[in-house]
C-alpha cells in the first residue's frame, strides 16, 4: 500500500470516527442537554487524556492549545472576567497541555513561564501572579530535555526578578551554566545573584548584562526592569524632598505644584502618585511599571514628629 493510500485510508477511518462520536454526542445533547458553552471552559484537563484523543495529531493540537493560552492570556491581561471567573484560570491547564502534546514546543515553555510569572497589582495587573508555576513548567522542560541550559536561566531570572528570592536565582543561574553550551557569562550571573541580591546597584549590572540576551522577551524584561529601579530612585527623591518640606513648614506640601512646580513622572511618562496626608510619594497603578519589585524597595522614611 502506498503512503498516499495510506493516508487516506487513515483519514477516511478518522472522518468515521469523529462523525460516530459526534452522533453520540448528538444523542446525548438531545436527552441531557449541556449548559449554555462558554470559551473559558477546558475540554480536556489531562495531558495523557489529551495524547489518547488526538491519535497522531499530537503537535497540530498542541500548536492549537498555545494559540489558545495565548488568548486566554491576552484577554484577562486586557479586561476583566465576569464575577464567577477567575482570571488567568485556564492559563496553567493549557500549557500544561500544549507541553505534554508536544514536549519539545521550546517557546511554549519559555513565554509560557513569563506569562505565569507576571505579576498583578491589586488583582488589575498583566498576570497571574504564579511564578511557582512557571518554575514548575520549566522544571517540566528540563525534565523532558536536560540539555537546555535555556530552562534553567530562565527559572533563575524568575527567581531574581520576580519572587525575590536571590539564593534560588544563584542556584538556577549555577545549574545553567553547568550545562554543556551554555555561555560562560551565567556563572557571573550566578554570582552576583549570591551575592548582592536585593542591592539595587547589583540588580541593576545584572539586569545591564541580561539586555544583551539573545532572546528578545528577557532583552524587554530586563529594560522595564531597569525603568523600575530608575522609578524607585525617583520615588525616593521625591520622598525626600517632601519630607524635607514637612521638617521646614510642620505639614506636608499640598501638591507637586507647591513643592517643585512641576508634575513629575516616571520612565514611563506617568505622574507619580501624592497622598497630601501622608506624605506618601507612590508608582500609579495604571503606570506600565507597576508593580515595582518589593525585595528592592527601601523601607519608609520615618516621618517626623
Amino acid at each position: 500500500m502506498t503512503g498516499r493510500v495510506t493516508f487516506a485510508v487513515t483519514l477516511a477511518g478518522a472522518v468515521l470516527g469523529l462523525g460516530a462520536a459526534a452522533g453520540v454526542l448528538r444523542a446525548r445533547e438531545v436527552s441531557y442537554p449541556a449548559p449554555p458553552p462558554t470559551e473559558r471552559l477546558l475540554y480536556l484537563r489531562s495531558g495523557g487524556a489529551a495524547r489518547r484523543v488526538m491519535l497522531s495529531f499530537d503537535g497540530l493540537a498542541a500548536d492549537l492549545y498555545w494559540i489558545r493560552a495565548i488568548q486566554h492570556y491576552g484577554r484577562d491581561a486586557s479586561g476583566k472576567p465576569a464575577a464567577d471567573r477567575t482570571r488567568f484560570e485556564l492559563l496553567e491547564p493549557l500549557l500544561d497541555l500544549t507541553t505534554t502534546l508536544d514536549p519539545d514546543f521550546n517557546i511554549a515553555y519559555r513565554f509560557g513561564a513569563i506569562f505565569l510569572a507576571m505579576p498583578a497589582s491589586e488583582g488589575k495587573g498583566s498576570g497571574p501572579g504564579r511564578p511557582d508555576l512557571s518554575v514548575k513548567l520549566l522544571e517540566k522542560g528540563l525534565a523532558n530535555d536536560p540539555t537546555r541550559w535555556q530552562y534553567a536561566y530562565d527559572a533563575g531570572f524568575i527567581h531574581y526578578w520576580f519572587t525575590g528570592d536571590f539564593n534560588a536565582a544563584s542556584q538556577w543561574f549555577e545549574r545553567a551554566a553547568a550545562i554543556p553550551g551554555a555561555p560562560a557569562y551565567i556563572r557571573k550571573l550566578a554570582a552576583d545573584a549570591r551575592l548582592r541580591g536585593g542591592d539595587r546597584k547589583g540588580a541593576r549590572e545584572m539586569l545591564q548584562r541580561l539586555t544583551t540576551s539573545e532572546e528578545k522577551y528577557i532583552q524587554r524584561a530586563a529594560e522595564r526592569g531597569i525603568q523600575q529601579l530608575d522609578a524607585l530612585d525617583q520615588i525616593d527623591y521625591l520622598q525626600a524632598k517632601v519630607e524635607a518640606h514637612k521638617a521646614a513648614h510642620r505639614e506636608y506640601p499640598f501638591g507637586w505644584v507647591e513643592l517643585q512646580g512641576t508634575y513629575p513622572k516616571d520612565p514611563a511618562g506617568v505622574p507619580y502618585d501624592y497622598d497630601q496626608k501622608t506624605g506618601r510619594v507612590s508608582l500609579s497603578e495604571k503606570s506600565p511599571l507597576s508593580p515595582l519589585p518589593n525585595a528592592l524597595v527601601k523601607k519608609p522614611i520615618p516621618v517626623p514628629k
